[in-house]
Order: structure tokens, then sequence, then C-alpha cells
């Protein structure tokens, strides 16, 4: 049965930081490419960050290269968002998406997803 479960969102301060975690089973994590997507009220779902199976690649959105950083460990089966210097217009959704090659479309109906879990930014 796979699984994919995010966790550590909640609310962050302007400025601030906060940790998503997302712990996998269920699947071949090694080989995967691991996405974090997300997606705010009444706006289109967008990729957030990447990081490839092989070598640890990473990608960003131009909205939040410098602040975030997306990392894996395979031991655990985990892929980590660090989320420094908050933004109100990074409050969204945040998923998890495992995938064999790294995308960057959100499509639900392929690879493996989280359910989701909010991210709000605001004083």
């Amino acid at each position: 049965q796979v699984q994919v479960e995010e966790s550590g969102g909640g609310l962050g301060q302007p400025g601030g930081s906060l940790r998503l975690s997302c712990i996998t089973s269920g699947f071949g994590f090694r080989n995967q490419a691991m996405h974090w997507f997300r997606q705010a009220p009444e706006k289109e779902c967008e990729l957030v960050a990447s990081i490839t199976s092989v070598g640890g690649h990473t990608r960003y959105v131009e909205s939040v290269q410098g602040r975030f950083n997306i990392s894996r460990d395979n031991a655990k089966r985990a892929v980590y968002l660090q989320m420094n210097d908050l933004k109100p217009e990074d409050t969204a959704t945040y998923f998890c998406h495992a995938f064999q090659y790294p995308r960057d479309t959100c499509n639900f109906n392929v690879g493996y997803w989280g359910q989701g879990i909010p991210v709000t930014v605001s004083s």
C-alpha cells in the first residue's frame, strides 16, 4: 500500500521558517524524483521544488529561489522542504509528489501524491 504523508505545515510568520516533511512507503523511493507542489486559493497548482533520484539535482520555482531548500533522505524514504524568509504569498496547500522522473506540471492522476498540508503565512 502506497503512503505519502506530509507534515510540518501550519502557521508561519512573515520572515520566519517552516520545515515540511514527507514520509513515504509502498514504492521504490530511491528510484523516484521527488517534488513539492503547492496550490493557493483560486490559483493554479505550481511546482515549488524538485529533486532527482540520482545526483540529487534540485530545481526551484523562481519565487522561492534562495529561500527554500529541498532535500531527501533515501534511508528514511523522506523528502523535506525547508522554507525560510516566508512571505504571505507562500500561503498554499503543499503537496508531496513522487514520479519516476522530474515533472513540472500538477497532474494528480500520475505518480504518487500526498493529501496536502496547509501552510499559512500571516502576522
